[in-house]
């Protein structure tokens, strides 16, 4: 299956929540005319495997990662040491793309990802255009010099959005350092991380 293109909204309200960031068009409700479909409709009872399923489609979304990356990276999780889940999130959090997003280089992972393709991303120096590279603590994530003043990142840093306690900001000289992994409780996105594991676990 391709990456998707298509309307955030949409996908937005299948789950419930922006998983985008902010959208103007998320509150805005569509109503149906009783008329036309009957009446009010009657929401079947959810199974336990369509609630895990919806989980794991919906963080997937959020990360812009395909179901072959994102089940490889829930083999690599469980491989090591630790809570499965939240291993897990922490390799989705590594992504030099996600990074970007943190750092407020660019308003949304989808842009972050773009920027990063388009090599205008470098790590500890060298530029990198892969947006699933993997991230270790103490490297350092900046601009490409041709890029210092791209608007689409300056106006991104502009905003001023808060930063996570596991990365670091130099705002001077633009540029990020990747303080440490980030612990369940310092990653903001709400998912309900073992329900995945529980449904790659059957």
């Amino acid at each position: 299956m391709a990456r998707y293109i298509g309307p955030r909204t949409r996908i937005s309200r299948r789950f419930g929540q922006c998983i985008y960031g902010e959208d103007k068009y998320f509150e805005r409700k569509k109503y149906h005319s009783v008329q036309h479909f009957g009446g009010p409709r009657r929401r079947s009872k959810r199974s336990e495997y369509f609630v895990q399923l919806m989980e794991k489609q919906k963080t997937k979304y959020i990360y812009g990662i395909l179901e072959k990356q994102f089940f490889k990276l829930f083999i690599n999780a469980a491989r090591k040491k630790g809570v499965t889940g939240e291993l897990l999130l922490q390799s989705c959090e590594r992504r030099l793309d996600n990074i970007v997003f943190r750092l407020n280089f660019a308003p949304t992972r989808p842009s972050a990802r773009q920027l990063v393709s388009h090599k205008h991303i470098i790590v500890n120096d060298e530029i990198v255009n892969i947006p699933s590279f993997k991230l270790s603590p103490g490297d350092k994530i900046g601009i490409n010099k041709n890029s210092i003043n791209h608007p689409l990142i300056l106006k991104s840093i502009d905003n001023n959005k808060d930063l996570v306690e596991w990365l670091i900001f130099d705002e001077k000289n633009m540029y990020g350092t990747f303080k440490q992994l980030p612990k369940r409780s310092q990653i903001p996105e709400n998912i309900k991380e073992q329900l995945i594991v529980e449904l790659y676990s059957k």
